[in-house]
């Protein structure tokens, strides 16, 4: 089981969190990957003692990339053309495959740092 979900946008974000002590899963925001790609959200995520989960959407492209950059975990679609296949190579790395994000607060939404105690804590409400 993961610990609470928060979704990041920055390194500053990630800084904060991680400085609350807490568990914490780090999301990337619905489908980063395609546009930030797997290097980036590695560079972000990198040094932190956390779970960690880079959003594909529907792209397999860009959830094998992830993967071989040896990324922890990925969601990716159930309806991407290719989810058979790249479930397989997440087993072969011993990688988190998602289908669907797990429930997340989402730092950018306004309020979200006032809630962050809360959620991390069990007690939160989704974002």
């Amino acid at each position: 089981m993961l610990p609470p979900a928060v979704i990041v946008h920055d390194r500053p974000q990630i800084v904060t969190l991680m400085a609350l002590g807490r568990p914490v899963t780090l999301l990337s925001a619905p489908g980063f990957a395609i546009y930030g790609g797997g290097f980036w959200w590695q560079a972000m995520v990198a040094g932190y003692e956390a779970a960690s989960l880079l959003d594909c959407a529907d792209a397999g492209g860009r959830a094998v990339e992830a993967l071989r950059l040896g990324l922890p975990g990925v969601i990716l679609a159930r309806s991407a053309p290719n989810f058979a296949r790249v479930a397989l190579i997440a087993a072969e790395c011993g990688a988190l495959l998602l289908d669907t994000a797990p429930p997340a607060l989402d730092l950018a939404v306004r309020g979200a740092d006032r809630r962050l105690a809360a959620w991390l804590g069990g007690a939160g409400e989704t974002g």
